[in-house]
């Protein structure tokens, strides 16, 4: 789809699965499952990478990177992950896309779902993906990441964003940038410290890329938040304020995990913010394996 000079076109870089009571923190599993999906025989649900390609005059912009490929078996097996997917430079490859071509990548945040794609082995060392792009984080997820807490260490691998650093490809935000005039980059809180979100307006429309604030449809109710966020009150406030724009505003927002839904627009009703219209952008899929 086009939105005034940008080209936005949606990059399926693979499936795996979470555990389906962590993704809804508090909501009882008869709801959640109703609402999204009842989860396999260890009560996985069905999760997507749903990446996020912006071309414009000589600049290609990738928004997050996906699992990427140096996951261990044992956590290949625990997160499901599916190898049949080709790797995100293979993906790019096939839509016509030289990895070498990506000028920008935005980095919500730095869990390995989001981040293991910035980087790639080349034999036992990880280096950048993406060598002619400038990487863009917040200074304060960088800093969170680097000494988390016991709660979410273990969705922080520092192979995935050190030789962003060692390279210096690393650009870190602080606060709400503009990237352009009508591409901009704010901050999140709740789901870990200083996570970020694309804001694209033009007079075509808006569309807004939230990450883990909202990773599937089935989270767009206040209530339904991730046991994984490290402060879900934050969530909450986070959400009120992103939901009323974006139902105010019609903005198309994009659902970075869901399996069933890519993109959608909000609806304020008596009970509060739903789903609005499904909506499907041009898609960059695999080709059958």
């Amino acid at each position: 789809m086009k939105l005034g000079k940008y080209t936005i076109r949606l990059l399926d870089a693979g499936r795996f699965g979470l555990d389906g009571g962590a993704m809804f923190g508090v909501v009882p599993k008869p709801l959640w499952s109703k609402a999204y999906h009842p989860g396999d025989q260890v009560n996985r649900i069905p999760m997507a990478t749903r990446l996020l390609l912006i071309e414009w005059d000589d600049r290609r912009l990738l928004v997050d990177t996906g699992n990427g490929t140096k996951l261990s078996p044992k956590l290949q097996e625990i997160y499901a992950i599916d190898t049949a997917y080709p790797t995100l430079p293979h993906l790019l490859v096939e839509a016509g896309i030289p990895p070498e071509s990506i000028t920008d990548v935005v980095l919500t945040h730095l869990h390995f779902d989001h981040a293991g794609g910035a980087t790639t082995l080349d034999g036992s060392i990880a280096v950048p993906t993406f060598p002619n792009a400038r990487y863009y984080v917040q200074a304060d997820q960088l800093a969170w990441a680097r000494n988390p807490t016991e709660k979410d260490r273990a969705s922080f691998m520092p192979e995935n964003y050190e030789p962003l650093v060692e390279a210096g490809l690393l650009d870190l935000i602080e606060g709400s940038v503009h990237l352009t005039p009508e591409l901009s980059l704010h901050p999140l809180f709740g789901h870990t410290q200083a996570m970020q979100a694309l804001l694209l307006q033009s007079d075509d429309g808006t569309l807004f890329y939230p990450a883990d604030l909202l990773p599937t449809h089935a989270h767009i109710p206040i209530p339904y938040v991730m046991g994984y966020d490290n402060y879900p009150l934050t969530t909450i406030t986070e959400k009120k304020t992103w939901l009323e724009r974006a139902a105010r505003e019609e903005w198309i927002v994009i659902f970075e995990h869901d399996a069933f839904v890519a993109a959608g627009t909000i609806a304020r009703t008596e009970k509060g913010f739903s789903l609005g219209k499904k909506l499907e952008l041009s898609p960059v899929a695999p080709h059958a394996a």
